[in-house]
């Protein structure tokens, strides 16, 4: 399952450098989090960084893009291939 940013986001900027997977941009107003990019941060930590500094709350799990763990790990795998050549 991907994460989400809602629209409670302050643009406070500390979520953007934290996600390995180059997932979250600043999007028209508030960041955004890339559903195909986003593996929760599974294969590089244990919790999702931006959610661990977010400091208003603002990132749930994505309901229009549910994944199993075991999902989230091929995806993290699919894009460190394609990261690495």
């Amino acid at each position: 399952m991907a994460l989400m940013i809602t629209d409670e986001c302050i643009n406070c900027d500390v979520c953007e450098p934290e996600c390995p997977n180059d997932a979250i941009s600043m999007g028209p107003d508030i960041y955004v989090i890339d559903p195909k990019k986003c593996t929760e941060c599974v294969g590089h930590f244990d919790e999702p960084q931006c959610v661990q500094v977010c400091p208003v709350e603002c990132i749930p799990r994505n309901p229009e893009h549910l994944e199993s763990p075991d999902r989230l790990m091929e995806k993290y795998r699919a894009l460190m291939v394609a990261k690495n050549g």
